[in-house]
């Protein structure tokens, strides 16, 4: 991989494009050892976690995770999801974090030296262009193996580095059948499921 040691890194975490990605591949995300293994090939300045959340419940099955992350070297950002019943008349809840991720990323450009984007989503593309005028080489992780791709060709052919999600996975998750014998602070366990790549639901893996 293209890291240094010495080097200033950030990660932003697209949580539901994430999610969408590992269960696709059938991993579950521990987010320990995510930060370990990306803080072993450089310096980790800050880890964005990216994840709309539903306040119209009075309890959330992500809040869990949300707070895991919080306390466990994360900065955790969230906005309030929309909810809406779609032309299948299926309850469908939307929150797009690509703003927010956007903001985040041109402010932190001038301190920084490599970006690591967890998403596919190729209207990242023009980000990591503007971000890459500014001197900061860009890592996008996500996945070709999955079916459809979770990666759009623009955005993987504009990062300076593709990271293969299956390829690095082993460093940081578990397969899915192990989930019961482990804590769920140490991943997501199955709280997000995208309905598309802006998209997120509380989903119960049972």
């Amino acid at each position: 991989m293209l890291f240094q040691p010495d080097e200033r890194a950030c990660l932003f975490i697209d949580g539901a494009n994430l999610y969408s990605a590992s269960r696709s591949l059938g991993f579950d995300v521990d987010y320990r050892n995510l930060l370990s293994f990306f803080r072993k090939h450089c310096t980790i300045i800050r880890a964005y976690y990216y994840s709309a959340v539903l306040d119209t419940e009075e309890y959330s099955p992500l809040k869990p995770l949300t707070d895991w992350l919080a306390y466990n070297g994360y900065f955790l950002v969230t906005k309030n999801a929309r909810e809406f019943t779609d032309q299948n008349g299926k309850r469908r809840i939307k929150g797009s974090m690509d703003i927010e991720l956007a903001v985040d990323m041109l402010e932190l450009a001038p301190h920084i030296d490599h970006a690591v984007l967890f998403s596919g989503d190729a209207d990242f593309k023009r980000l990591i262009e503007s971000v890459q005028r500014q001197g900061v080489r860009v890592t996008v992780v996500s996945s070709i193996r999955t079916t459809p791709p979770m990666v759009g060709d623009e955005l993987r052919r504009q990062a300076d580095q593709f990271l293969e999600l299956a390829d690095i996975a082993p460093e940081f998750t578990r397969k899915q059948n192990d989930l019961r014998n482990r804590p769920a602070s140490s991943s997501n366990g199955g709280y997000l499921k995208a309905t598309d790549h802006n998209a997120a639901m509380p989903y119960d893996p049972e």
